[in-house]
């Protein structure tokens, strides 16, 4: 068998065609992305540099169009690849809780909240809006602050509930930090917006703070 088969055989694209993704590492399945043809090494040292660089895949997948630019090897189109890259992966994770379906399990709206909001440089306060049989109505970006916080109205929360007829409420903000403690304002806004939904008659079910892949549910800590 010719050598140049035999190298072709082993790329990374011929074993993902072969069903062996799991055993492939985190630069030859970025290096798929860039691969051209049968130029498997120049398209792996270029993901292998990105990884390097931006310490770990997460990293790489969200650094900004500039911090990417930077690195010798990434032009338009691989600026392009990795940039739908990250989009589709949002995408993916924001179907674990599409508008009209019921809420399955707690952990369908901890993937999708993870996925929104673990990467965010700033705090960003969301509500997840839900019907009376816990389908989901929207989700709503409603609030963002500085890395040390952000300025929560309860008002706005019950008028955006009203808006779009909710009966039902789960909060969410991320920690930049990455530690999903909640702080002793996480409970006290919480206490003020269940208090304003329930003059309305709307309940709020939990407030999830998102950290670094991990999450804490006020609801289960007995807070709500």
């Amino acid at each position: 068998m010719p050598d140049r088969y035999k190298a072709r055989q082993s790329t990374p694209q011929s074993r993902l065609l072969a069903d062996q993704a799991s055993l492939l590492s985190d630069d030859e399945v970025l290096s798929i992305l860039f691969q051209r043809g049968d130029w498997a090494r120049p398209a792996q040292r270029l993901a292998s540099r990105l990884l390097d660089n931006f310490r770990g895949l997460r990293k790489t997948l969200n650094a900004t169009p500039a911090e990417l630019r930077a690195i010798p090897g990434v032009g338009d189109v691989r600026l392009a690849t990795l940039l739908a890259v990250r989009e589709l992966a949002r995408r993916y994770f924001e179907e674990t809780l599409p508008a009209g379906e019921a809420i399955r399990s707690p952990s369908d709206t901890e993937t999708f909240l993870m996925a929104r909001l673990r990467d965010r440089p700033h705090e960003v306060f969301c509500c997840l809006f839900l019907d009376n049989r816990h389908r989901v109505v929207s989700f709503d970006e409603l609030f963002r602050g500085t890395i040390d916080g952000t300025s929560v109205y309860p008002r706005e929360v019950v008028k955006q509930a009203l808006r779009v007829n909710a009966a039902a409420v789960i909060l969410a903000h991320n920690h930049p930090s990455g530690v999903a403690e909640p702080s002793h304002a996480d409970e006290r806004i919480t206490r003020r917006v269940r208090s304003a939904l329930e003059l309305v008659d709307i309940r709020l079910l939990d407030h999830l703070i998102i950290g670094d892949g991990i999450s804490t549910s006020l609801a289960s800590r007995g807070m709500i």
